[in-house]
């Protein structure tokens, strides 16, 4: 666990030394990634999240998405089951609020939540990760949870919903991650600059 929380210390503050105009060419050239991926060409509800800490600015890719028509959903942090993520229609007039963790996200509203099967893509956060597929999160284990039943089904069927992406900055690839047992890898991961599947 030590190596792990190093591990996150060491890549956040690559990220976060970042200048803003390197955060702002990264974010271009990830949505120009993202826009013609066959996957997401194709797919009409994608979960995404708004970046905090130093991650890739996802905002160009989601007014892409608004203006193609595809409905976009945002993690919220779930009132009673701890650990657990609900998944939110986010639109231009949607009520924010902050969570407990300081991040943005919708108001909770059950008549817009989706279910996570519903969901083509799910992209997903992280600290760093290794060209394994391995993903370090920042250490809630949200994500995991969320693609637990995901990963099971995905063992047999390879096109079983949602399909998870992971999102970083070229900076946080790492040699190697210490994983445990109750992490899930996730079958591909895009950075501003290159495509890694898994």
């Amino acid at each position: 666990m030590d190596n792990r929380n190093q591990l996150r210390k060491i890549t956040r503050e690559k990220r976060l030394a970042l200048s803003n105009n390197e955060q702002t060419m990264a974010a271009v050239q990830l949505s120009e990634r993202l826009t013609t991926h066959p996957k997401v060409v194709s797919a009409q509800h994608i979960a995404i999240y708004l970046a905090n800490d130093g991650e890739l600015n996802t905002l160009a890719f989601i007014e892409w998405c608004w203006a193609n028509n595809k409905q976009v959903y945002l993690p919220v942090i779930h009132p009673f089951s701890q650990g657990h993520l609900l998944f939110l229609n986010y639109t231009p007039e949607t009520e924010m609020c902050k969570n407990r963790f300081g991040i943005s996200e919708p108001k909770l509203n059950v008549n817009l939540i989706q279910h996570i099967e519903n969901i083509d893509i799910i992209f997903t956060p992280l600290v760093a990760f290794d060209e394994t597929g391995a993903r370090l999160g920042m250490g809630g284990g949200f994500y995991d949870r969320t693609l637990q039943s995901w990963f099971e089904q995905y063992k047999t069927d390879k096109q079983s919903r949602p399909y998870p992406i992971g999102l970083a900055h070229n900076c946080q690839l790492v040699s190697s991650i210490p994983t445990e047992y109750w992490d899930i890898p996730i079958p591909e991961l895009i950075t501003p600059t290159q495509n890694y599947q898994f």
